[in-house]
């Protein structure tokens, strides 16, 4: 199975994988890492290294960071430990709970990356406007119900006499 580490500022990779477990159970073979201000970088690579080698159970390690540019993206991009992995940035809540089925069946570290990626990125959504759109369109066929039904004398006029 692909082992994962969430690396990211603050106490945000923590408190991502807190919120994936209370949602599906414990999640084995992922670690959570905080990487920014105040550490050096050899120590910032050394700990990605380390955290890499923890989850590795040989098919490779998905590293997903915060965001693409950031600290913790440009350390996992620089650090080599010999260890097959693939950076995604961007990681989000959605994408965390993909990973229960992506690391288990895809059939390379590179494609379960690649799913990964496209999932969170589906669950990106601008939910207002979504919303509005949804609205706009059960009016719009209210109103065409209403419209093709014909009113009460309409209904009377059109019957059969008795």
């Amino acid at each position: 199975m692909v082992g994962v580490v969430l690396a990211a500022h603050g106490e945000v990779a923590p408190a991502l994988l807190k919120a994936a477990e209370a949602i599906v159970g414990p999640m084995e073979g992922v670690k959570a890492i905080s990487l920014g201000s105040g550490a050096s970088p050899d120590g910032m690579k050394s700990l990605v290294s380390d955290s890499i080698r923890e989850v590795n159970q040989g098919d490779g390690v998905l590293l997903l960071c915060d965001m693409f540019g950031g600290t913790p993206s440009n350390v996992c991009l620089s650090t080599q430990c010999g260890i097959a992995v693939e950076v995604v940035t961007g990681v989000n809540l959605p994408m965390l709970l993909k990973l229960s089925t992506a690391r288990k069946t895809a059939p390379s570290l590179e494609e379960a990356a690649a799913q990964i990626a496209s999932y969170g990125q589906r669950h990106i959504t601008h939910a207002s406007a979504l919303l509005r759109e949804k609205r706009k369109q059960a009016e719009q066929a209210a109103a065409n119900v209403s419209s093709d039904r014909p009113s009460a004398p309409q209904a009377f006029a059109a019957a059969p006499a008795r």
